[in-house]
Order: C-alpha cells, then structure tokens, then sequence
C-alpha cells in the first residue's frame, strides 16, 4: 500500500481508468463508484488481492463477496443461470441486483471470495464507471463497500478517502451514486426465491418478473450473501486447533513459523491469512487424512474472526 498520507483521487477519464486498470492487474485496490455505492475493488481470481480488500477494511466480514462482470455472458462463464435468473438480468442488468447462483467449475474465482460455498454472488452494474473499469481491465471484480468495517457505507469519493485513507491505492471520483444503497441480493431456489438483502429493485418488480416467492422466501439458516450472519466453512472432519505438529493421521493447517500440509501465512500476515482460509479449509477436507489440525493463530485484529471461524469449524 501507499505510504501517502490518502489516496490517489482522479476524475473519471480516460486516462484515469486505464491506470485504474493496471492496478487491479498487479494487485491493487481501486475504489470506484457503481449505482449503488462505492465499491472496493480487486481482481477476484487472486487470493492476495482479496487479502488486501480485508485489509483495507480492517477486519474480514467472511461474508461471500460480490463479483462485478461486464455482461450476462460473462457471467454465465462463472456461474449456471436457469430460466428465472436469465429474466432477472434481462430484466435489471445492468443495474442494482445481484444474484446468488451455482459457481461453475474451473472458473479461477478465490475461495475467500465465495467464503467456501457452492454458490457466487453476482451482478452487472450500471455505472459507467464501473462498466469502463470492467472492460478496460478485462477482470472479473470483488467489491465490497469501499470503507472500513462496521462504518456508514460511501456514496462519494470524499467518504471513502476519509474512511479509508491510503490503505486503498486508488479512488476514481465520478461523483455521488444514484442508489446509495447496496443492490438488492435474489437466490432462485428450486421451490421458488429467496431476497437475501432487500435494495433497490423491490419485491414486487421481481414477482412481476419471474412470479411469486413460493416456499423459497424461507430461510435456508445458511450465509449466501453479504448482509446476512457470518458463517463458518467446516471441513467435515474432527478438526484440531493450537496445533504445532501433525499427528499421523492429520492434515495439517500452518501458520507463519509452524509449516505443515499447506499454510494460511508463512509470513504471519492476518489478511493473508483470512483470504486463504476457506481454501486451505478445502485442501483439508479434500485430503485423504482423516482428521484435521491447524496451526495457532495470534487472537488480535483480524486473527479475532480468523479464530472465531476456526473454533465453529472445530466445534
């Protein structure tokens, strides 16, 4: 990150998004307006990008993250679309609406971005902003809000400057966003839909396009999206914390000095660590070893969540 005392606010331009372009291709965080709010963007197929997003907001929601695409094509590339998801972006993309659907196989997307589950959230926005971000890096884009955790979320260059500061390299200033506030979140469900966070495309616009809710609205008592509970990602086995060594029948979780099968941090770094959680969690469960051990973890900042996800999962 920058050693500036705040970011490097530009006006909209040409010029301005293709260095917001190269950015995000080495790594970079670049907040940048969409309809809704700003969003803090990083390319979503690289675990350190998405380390420096919980960074920057100081702690990991270990929420699912939503994916920002230029198209509907490019979308399907990512995730399976019926009937009922392909009339809702007829209907609202580009726009406010996000859509929880199968993550395909293959497609390069990092777990921390999925937080671990089958599904991916979404959505094509209409900003012209963010839709010339989108083309002119090439990039699929995770973009939480662009301030620090647990603050109001921003609507104006100024907001995400004063939240964030230099902890985001870059801020592309087009201006207040129209919706201010989050896109509206829809799981198409086999026994009808569920909205996972209400926004501005309304509950009665999306039963005017695809029908009424049915028993989908109900509750499935599992994270799918950003705005709703925290939730681990359990590997399925009996899971071991504070280990400093595998026993023979144990796949190892490392951290910083302790090595072991694969590692959230060799370097100790929290944010490192928070973004490789749910991927290490897979190569775990994955593993033919029948019982899973990790690595202490230091309990300050973002090691506090990292824990707290560690200790359901070992629950």
């Amino acid at each position: 990150m920058s050693g500036k005392s705040g970011p490097d606010v530009r006006l909209v331009d040409a010029t301005a998004l293709a260095a917001a372009a190269d950015c995000l291709r080495g790594g970079g965080l670049v907040a940048v307006p969409t309809e809704t709010v700003y969003g803090l963007a990083a390319r979503a197929d690289s675990e350190s990008a998405v380390a420096a997003i919980y960074r920057a907001k100081g702690r990991p929601d270990f929420n699912p993250l939503i994916i920002h695409l230029s198209s509907l094509d490019a979308a399907e590339v990512i995730a399976v679309f019926d009937e009922r998801a392909r009339r809702l972006a007829a209907a609202f993309w580009p726009g406010p609406l996000t859509l929880v659907l199968p993550l395909r196989d293959g497609t390069g997307i990092t777990p921390a971005v999925t937080a671990g589950l089958p599904t991916i959230a979404l959505r094509v926005p209409a900003h012209p902003a963010m839709r010339a971000l989108l083309e002119t890096s090439g990039l699929p884009l995770a973009a939480p809000s662009a301030n620090r955790s647990g603050g109001v979320s921003p609507t104006t260059a100024g907001h995400v400057a004063s939240s964030l500061g230099s902890r985001v390299d870059m801020v592309l200033d087009g201006g207040a966003c129209e919706a201010g506030i989050e896109s509206t979140i829809v799981a198409p469900r086999d026994s009808g839909w569920s909205i996972l966070r209400p926004g501005p495309i309304t509950e009665a616009q999306i039963s005017a396009t695809i029908g009424p809710a049915g028993d989908g609205m109900t509750s499935t008592g599992k994270i799918e999206a950003p705005g709703q509970l925290a939730s681990h990602y359990a590997p399925g086995k009996p899971v071991r914390l504070g280990a400093v060594e595998a026993r023979d029948d144990e796949f190892l979780i490392g951290f910083g000095a302790v090595d072991g099968h694969t590692n959230l941090s060799e370097t100790g770094d929290l944010a490192e660590a928070a973004a490789r959680l749910y991927a290490c969690l897979h190569l775990a469960a994955a593993d033919a070893r029948p019982r899973v051990a990790i690595a202490p973890v230091p309990d300050d900042g973002i090691g506090a969540a990292i824990n707290d996800r560690l200790r359901r999962a070992a629950a």
